[in-house]
């Protein structure tokens, strides 16, 4: 009910948010939908709810389906109070499609996710414009699937299609075999330069900012850290922003700064080396995360950057020893 508040609905009003809505399949009478939402007297969706840690799977659309076909909605929502899914009549008037065509996760969601529920608000809702983009949302989905999988795990055909385009000899199936291993390198290293470029472009902006608002003569020439040679990490910059998202309610997050060195990714205080807020060492084997207490590290082992957050507690600490000399 909640959800439905939010969309602008009244949940309190029972000629609009109907709960326990009657939808009789055949000869099988007293079958009932959780929710049906009214529009200007029209049944506009149905929803079905779950309990939270469910799975939803094809059984619960199946039981969604068969409320679906006695109505008059053209859209169905299944839900476990996480997950939202979306189906339409999209290949057979009257006739729920088997999969959703938009899916929304209240822990997992981006601003596409928010601009497409927008359309199921009261205010906005529009039975021609949400189907005239469901065709699109549908298959767009399935084609990411798809994507997804393959890239995961590549199937033969989807090897065959870049042996085709790279390879002049006859693709035999020890080719083949051969093109696999190459395939998965080539979309991991394609996945790491996509990512860590994008990193280094915010997290560059985001340094020019700081240094603009911060920079000074005395600042400058604190620096004494050599950084020739260095390659900033992902693994580096995720552990940055996880150092940032620890001291968001402590300090304005402009303040902390990332200096990279051939050693060690150094975390600061207004890029200023004599005020370490920690050191990422994540350029050997075991990976150390460097805490500090009356200017004093301290390393301890860590086996990926969100263990950083089991010593939050301490990164708090140190900043509150820079603010009090």
């Amino acid at each position: 009910m909640p959800f439905l508040a939010v969309l602008g609905y009244d949940v309190f009003n029972p000629l609009e948010v109907i709960p326990e809505f009657t939808a009789d399949i055949g000869i099988k009478k007293g079958e009932k939908v959780d929710y049906a939402i009214k529009k200007d007297g029209k049944v506009i969706m149905l929803v079905e709810c779950k309990r939270a840690g469910d799975i939803l799977d094809s059984e619960h659309a199946l039981q969604l389906a068969r409320y679906f076909s006695v109505t008059e909605s053209r859209f169905g929502v299944l839900t476990n109070g996480m997950q939202y899914q979306f189906y339409a009549d999209l290949e057979e008037p009257n006739r729920m499609d088997s999969r959703p065509f938009f899916e929304f996760n209240l822990m997992d969601f981006d601003e596409h996710h928010v601009k497409e529920l927008k359309k199921f608000m009261k205010s906005a809702f529009s039975l021609e414009d949400i189907l005239a983009t469901a065709n699109t949302l549908k298959y767009t989905r399935a084609i990411k699937r798809i994507l997804e999988d393959e890239l995961k795990e590549p199937s033969e055909d989807f090897v065959r299609f870049f042996v085709s385009h790279v390879y002049d000899g006859r693709a035999t199936q020890a080719v083949i075999a051969d093109f696999f291993g190459i395939v998965k390198e080539a979309r991991k290293q394609f996945i790491n330069e996509k990512i860590n470029k994008r990193l280094k472009s915010a997290l560059s902006a985001e340094n020019e900012e700081s240094a603009d608002a911060n920079e000074s003569p005395q600042k400058n020439e604190q620096v004494t850290d050599d950084d020739d040679g260095m390659e900033t990490t992902v693994e580096e910059i995720e552990g940055y922003h996880i150092v940032k998202a620890i001291l968001r309610q402590t300090v304005d997050v402009h303040r902390v700064v990332m200096r990279d060195t051939k050693s060690y990714c150094g975390v600061l205080l207004d890029d200023n080396n004599r005020k370490p807020i920690c050191r990422l060492r994540f350029n050997s084997a075991n990976k150390y995360l460097g805490l500090f207490s009356n200017k004093t590290e301290e390393r301890v082992p860590i086996d990926n950057p969100d263990d950083i957050f089991k010593y939050a507690d301490r990164i708090q600490a140190v900043i509150a020893e820079y603010d009090q000399e």
